[in-house]
């Protein structure tokens, strides 16, 4: 049985942030099914935003590290908030480095043949519903398979226990069967 490889972030650098703290809990999900989840801090791969200029004096080493992290693993956990009813700019800056092509490589390497899974936390109402629809549009462009299943976390200052856990039970099983869902997803198909 192939055990399935999956990379969870959040679209979010800053600190204590709710989509931190919301993929953290999709995490423990994918974890208990089986899955061997690689959790980044994009902090730790800082990118300036893409330029085909400074590419063409050679692609940044962060971006090579995380290109090769995508490539590695079969699916995405994505927990983003949305920045004026859209995507943060740090996550389409990502998936823009990671997009490009290397010499003598397949287009879209880091993203054919992948799957994920969204989710979002926010203080407003919608809690970043309407930024998860240009994440799903954009990762479905460029061949990802996105599962329709998703969640969005509305009054995020007051949705965590200290502990990380979300104050509603019924949510905080929700995001875990979202972790779950899609490492069983990638055992299926993998096997």
């Amino acid at each position: 049985m192939t055990t399935p490889k999956i990379l969870a972030f959040s679209g979010s650098a800053r600190k204590d942030s709710y989509n931190t703290r919301l993929v953290q809990v999709a995490v423990q999900g994918a974890r208990d099914a089986g899955g061997e989840v690689t959790l980044l801090d994009l902090n730790d791969y800082p990118l300036p935003i893409f330029n085909e200029d400074l590419e063409a004096d050679g692609t940044p080493e962060n971006a090579t590290k995380l290109k090769q992290l995508f490539i590695t693993h079969d699916g995405l956990l994505i927990s983003s908030p949305e920045y004026n009813s859209s995507i943060t700019p740090l996550l389409k800056n990502v998936i823009d480095w990671v997009s490009r092509r290397a010499p003598g490589e397949e287009p879209l390497a880091a993203y054919q043949n992948k799957y994920a899974v969204l989710m979002a936390a926010s203080p407003g109402a919608l809690g970043g519903l309407r930024g998860l629809v240009h994440v799903r549009d954009i990762l479905g462009n460029i061949g990802v398979t996105v599962l329709p299943q998703q969640i969005a976390i509305s009054q995020a200052m007051h949705a965590f226990k200290e502990t990380g856990e979300l104050q509603d039970e019924e949510k905080h099983q929700r995001v875990r069967d979202l972790g779950a869902r899609l490492a069983r997803l990638l055992k299926a198909i993998h096997d």
